[in-house]
């Protein structure tokens, strides 16, 4: 579905994928329709059927004069760092960085290049006009995953370019991120593209969906692959729920990391209590990360309620105030509902002691997960 807001001078244009398949397919087609620039940002980067579709319309883009450059990150894309390919790219007009390096240097270890911080985001802008976030990855063992992918054409989409610059840039050792100055506040527009740094005061994200949170007066509902919120994070939510505010929130029942899993139900029992209500997400694998606030508020992007996105990693997210956006990732939320269960508090406090062991000794490990 194709919607369209007009404020103003302002034009911004949305669709929504809800499988890595689709969204592949999307993105393909704006690259092949490309005059200018290819930008891709790419945590996970797989040279499968998917992957070298990717490069060879790239290759061929670049053939004809765009100017194509891949920004991924040399942990989620191990298979492809130090290999022949990186330099036949190169031979093509393809510029590829790596973020970071795959093994740790501790003779140079310190705070803002630290191996352990992550870019996580996954941003392809095309011609500076068309944008795409979400949680796709590029791996055909993904091709079915229950993910969520918003393409995106309008003034945002040059955020989420300049952004796209200021990472290269880092991952070229041209910039330090201290001598930046962070917005205070999110700008009033409705569609804003937000980030999460591993440094202080540069959690932006983070920050905005523990305000949004806090103010929230109705509906909570969050999506989330992955669920070890922070200690602050968890007492907020909790406190959300206690006051009256509906929190819903969908998680898989059995993610690709069964550890985390197991860590994520640690945390059922005091959230359940609360009120919130939690569902387990049953079949292929759920990995959309969305939040939905209230009947203005809603976001879309990389970003899991886990330690490592909101503590380590570097995130972005889509957030808008625009309700038609917001209404239809909440028809998202309720069409997944379809496939889940709900976990009851009884039945989770009657289940098998083995489970319970398990899950509080991981929780040990929450600020690793």
């Amino acid at each position: 579905m194709n919607k369209l807001l007009t404020n103003e001078s302002i034009t911004t244009s949305w669709s929504f994928c809800t499988t890595n398949e689709h969204g592949w397919e999307t993105m393909l087609t704006a690259c092949e329709s490309a005059k200018i620039s290819i930008d891709l940002e790419q945590y996970i980067f797989v040279t499968d059927d998917i992957g070298k579709r990717f490069i060879d319309v790239c290759t061929r883009k670049a053939s004809e004069g765009v100017k194509v450059r891949f920004l991924w990150d040399a942990a989620g894309s191990f298979s492809f760092f130090g290999s022949s390919i990186v330099e036949e790219l190169k031979q093509k007009n393809i510029e590829l960085v790596f973020f970071k390096t795959l093994f740790p240097n501790f003779l140079t270890f310190h705070n803002y290049k630290s191996w352990y911080f992550r870019n996580h985001k996954r941003t392809l802008v095309i011609d500076n006009k068309i944008g795409f976030t979400g949680s796709i990855c590029f791996s055909l063992k993904m091709k079915n995953w229950r993910d969520t992918i918003v393409r995106l054409q309008g003034p945002v989409v040059q955020d989420m370019s300049l952004e796209f610059q200021r990472t290269w840039s880092l991952a070229l050792g041209k910039e330090n991120i201290f001598h930046k100055k962070s917005k205070s506040v999110i700008d009033k527009k409705e569609f804003e593209y937000v980030t999460n740094y591993p440094f202080p005061r540069k959690h932006q994200l983070s920050k905005e969906i523990i305000q949004k949170l806090k103010s929230a007066k109705s509906e909570v509902f969050i999506t989330t692959p992955y669920f070890i919120p922070t200690r602050h994070l968890s007492r907020v939510l909790r406190a959300t729920a206690k006051r009256g505010v509906r929190v819903e929130i969908i998680v898989p029942e059995w993610s690709d990391y069964p550890v985390v899993d197991l860590c994520s139900r640690s945390f059922f029992t005091k959230m359940l209590r609360s009120g919130i209500k939690t569902y387990l997400y049953q079949g292929k694998m759920m990995h959309t990360k969305t939040m939905i606030i209230d009947k203005d508020w809603s976001t879309i992007g990389t970003l899991n309620l886990d330690s490592v996105s909101l503590l380590y990693n570097f995130e972005a997210n889509i957030i808008s105030t625009n309700t038609d956006f917001r209404e239809e990732l909440k028809k998202q939320f309720d069409n997944d509902l379809i496939y889940t269960k709900e976990v009851t508090l009884k039945e989770w406090e009657d289940r098998y002691w083995l489970e319970k062991f398990s899950s509080l000794f991981l929780r040990f490990l929450r600020d690793f997960l």
